[in-house]
């Protein structure tokens, strides 16, 4: 009976978790985008999202051709604080396999690192937003076993968001403090940049590039990419989105699938 109560706690929690998740990422960057956006949910507001990446990549290493895959379910919840603050929370979930030479090398899976984070937009005028985003990762995920950094890291995003007509454009640059236990650069930047158009008024077509400070010390390569997506209203506050992420160079993930769904409330 002691087992059968855990299982059902374990289920309503996950269950719980999901729902959180739902409620977050559309105050980022409206998904698939990478490059997050100015908007806040306004006060006593909020948003719930799942989405869910595949990446795909491949790579030889001394002769032997090693293929990573990586599933994750980003759950993130965010709610206004004030019109114009945001407390958003992450809750990521992954599944990574490893083949050498088509031989099972690793799975794992479990909770990655989770994040929290705070949208200001301090100016807002004529189509124009600016804000920035400070945040911090919690070492929830287990760094032996590829889920984690081991150690709480940082970052603070600057993002401005430009409206006009049909078209809206994103820019975000950052600083992450990559603290880890891997031997990795500590020290990251981030550039990218996002297109939206709205073709009718429940699709929007989304293009996105950027690039990002390569964390392998044996690098000079920093991993930028291009993706192409769709976002579509099935109701006023029901979103669900689809996008194609593609390495623009060898260091980025080869490429990636996304899609989510959006709940505002």
């Amino acid at each position: 009976m002691e087992t059968f109560s855990r299982r059902w706690a374990l289920m309503i929690l996950v269950s719980l978790l999901l729902v959180v998740h739902y409620a977050a990422m559309l105050c980022n960057a409206a998904h698939p985008l990478i490059t997050d956006d100015t908007g806040t949910q306004g006060r006593d507001r909020g948003q719930i999202e799942i989405n869910i990446e595949f990446d795909f990549d491949r790579e030889s290493v001394e002769g032997i051709t090693i293929k990573e895959k990586v599933t994750e379910i980003a759950s993130i919840i965010s709610m206004g604080i004030v019109d114009n603050i945001d407390f958003v929370l992450g809750v990521p979930y992954q599944w990574i396999r490893v083949e050498a030479d088509g031989i099972e090398a690793s799975r794992e899976n479990g909770l990655s690192d989770m994040s929290f984070e705070v949208k200001w937009r301090f100016f807002e005028k004529e189509g124009l937003g600016l804000a920035v985003k400070p945040g911090i990762t919690f070492p929830t995920g287990d760094d032996n076993r590829g889920l984690g950094t081991g150690k709480a890291t940082y970052s603070l995003y600057f993002i401005s968001t430009m409206e006009t007509g049909p078209w809206t454009f994103h820019t975000n640059l950052g600083y992450i403090g990559n603290q880890n236990r891997a031997g990795e650069r500590t020290h990251l930047w981030h550039a990218s940049f996002a297109t939206e158009y709205q073709i009718i008024n429940d699709l929007k077509l989304v293009t996105n590039i950027g690039i990002e400070r390569n964390p392998d010390k044996a690098s000079e390569k920093n991993p930028s990419f291009i993706l192409g997506g769709i976002i579509y209203s099935i109701l006023e506050n029901l979103d669900i989105d689809f996008g194609v992420k593609g390495a623009l160079n060898r260091s980025e993930v080869d490429y990636a699938v996304l899609s989510g769904i959006t709940l505002r409330f």
